[in-house]
């Protein structure tokens, strides 16, 4: 395992050299939170790729290609559909917006203050998407070291936090980029062809196995509806992936890079059931599903590529974990601190290390909860659910109904929300009834409280047009960059 490990260390400080390298780049709070607005169609590409397909892809939907098969590939195969809805249909407007959170998005549209409590329910979506990849560390770091769990958090959660910290999103876009290059190799071209040629070859496959493990529809019905209503939506409204549309330089990359990244999304999704499937040759009494990518990469392939595929699987990892730190940072700073302190900072510096400082404590925080939980697939549900539950409606309905009110957002907000928690402990938290009625409680107190409150004024439905037809400056003036 030598030079197994030599791979996996040389990748581990490069990504540090990352970090370093974007602090220096990192000057005014537009660089450092949204990469300066200027990144071209090959890196929002690579980097939008990067942190939708992380552990949960990657481990969890080669785990899913064990268990079904071919239709395993549904629940990444969804998240890359709602990539895509929103790059064609949503994604422009969204860069014209030029605003930082998805709240001042809220804010902006309905005219009143609804940033602190939309901001903690994306908060709590943001925290517990981090540390489900930071619990994820541990699976990959026990395969490479024998390591104890909680040293595996702290080791991997420890270097995402101090790249990201040090600088921001200009040192996750670029640890992105080369993470994209990483899996792409790692999965695609090394994992994808030898699993296929260890197991026989697509005949022998499907001679060893159950016909259901080729039938696209195996997974069943309801789970593939349940897929679609939390990962399709969930894509669409994320702080973690606005913030990565806010980087495009123009509505036109965000629009079209979008869609090669989701596009790239449905390829990943066919190639990690495929894997999965032929795991399942090989390997047929696992104890575990998601033990299948773990077991295969170790037992299947040779030195030196072994440590490129593990790596491949931390780079998944750390490109969600980071992406949706920093998100979770950018939340707790802008949409919950700075309007409970009542104040706006002044000073692109003051900007720059207050938000530093947020990612650092809520890196920390990130590994504590990752520590202390231990289902990855639980931690994921819950921040879904709060998720879609409480700020699908509003904000969908903000974007596509002008008689939506501010009223009928906070309530929606708050409804929504306190409704999935309540399913969540009655129903259980993987159950499916949480979401549907969540989010249709969601739907009606928003249609209802909207149309029984004065609609929104028409001087900030004006100036909310004029922000998506990007004719309008952005909410905090900022020194234009030096340098390209």
């Amino acid at each position: 395992m030598a030079v197994d490990y030599a791979v996996i260390v040389v990748y581990l400080a490069g990504m540090l050299a990352m970090g370093w390298w974007g602090m220096r780049r990192a000057k005014s709070k537009s660089e450092f939170l949204v990469a300066g607005r200027r990144l071209g169609p090959t890196m929002y590409s690579g980097t939008m790729a990067a942190i939708v397909l992380g552990g949960a892809s990657t481990i969890g939907g080669v785990g899913l290609g064990y268990q079904y098969g071919l239709s395993g590939a549904w629940m990444v195969f969804t998240i890359g559909l709602g990539l895509l809805a929103l790059s064609v249909f949503f994604s422009a407007r969204i860069a014209r917006l030029k605003v930082y959170t998805v709240s001042e998005m809220l804010d902006l549209r309905y005219g009143g203050r609804a940033g602190v409590i939309s901001g903690l329910v994306m908060w709590a979506y943001t925290l517990m998407l981090a540390v489900t990849s930071t619990i994820a560390y541990a699976t990959i770091f026990d395969v490479l070291f024998d390591m104890n769990r909680t040293v595996a958090i702290i080791l991997g959660g420890s270097i995402v936090v101090a790249y990201s910290t040090l600088g921001g999103m200009w040192s996750i876009t670029l640890t992105d980029m080369v993470q994209f290059v990483v899996k792409t190799v790692g999965v695609l071209l090394l994992l994808l062809p030898i699993a296929v040629v260890k197991a026989g070859g697509f005949s022998e496959m499907k001679a060893q196995l159950p016909t259901e493990y080729f039938d696209p529809l195996g997974i069943g019905g309801e789970t593939i509806f349940t897929y679609v209503l939390i990962y399709t939506f969930g894509m669409l409204i994320g702080q973690d992936i606005w913030q990565r549309v806010f980087t495009a330089r123009s509505d036109k990359t965000a629009k079209w890079g979008g869609t090669v990244a989701g596009t790239y999304c449905l390829a990943y999704a066919l190639a990690g059931a495929v894997i999965g499937t032929a795991a399942k040759v090989l390997y047929p009494k696992l104890g575990s599903p998601d033990d299948a990518f773990a077991t295969i990469v170790k037992d299947e392939l040779p030195v030196g590529v072994r440590g490129l595929v593990l790596a491949a699987a931390l780079a998944a990892v750390m490109s969600t974990s980071s992406g949706a730190l920093i998100a979770c940072a950018t939340v707790a700073n802008n949409d919950i601190w700075s309007r409970l302190r009542g104040r706006i900072t002044t000073g692109e510096r003051d900007e720059v290390q207050g938000n530093r400082v947020f990612i650092l404590i809520m890196g920390l925080a990130v590994i504590g909860t990752a520590i202390a939980l231990n289902n990855v697939v639980e931690a994921l549900t819950v921040a879904y659910n709060l998720l879609v539950g409480g700020l699908l409606v509003p904000i969908l309905g903000g974007l596509l109904w002008k008689r939506g009110t501010a009223q009928g957002a906070l309530a929606s907000v708050a409804v929504g929300g306190l409704a999935v928690i309540a399913l969540m402990a009655t129903y259980g938290i993987l159950a499916n009834e949480p979401v549907y009625y969540g989010l249709l409680s969601s739907l009606a107190v928003y249609i209802a409280v909207s149309l029984m409150t004065r609609p929104t004024d028409a001087a900030v439905l004006d100036a909310w047009r004029e922000r998506l037809a990007g004719r309008a400056p952005e909410l905090v003036s900022e020194p234009v960059p030096t340098h390209q």
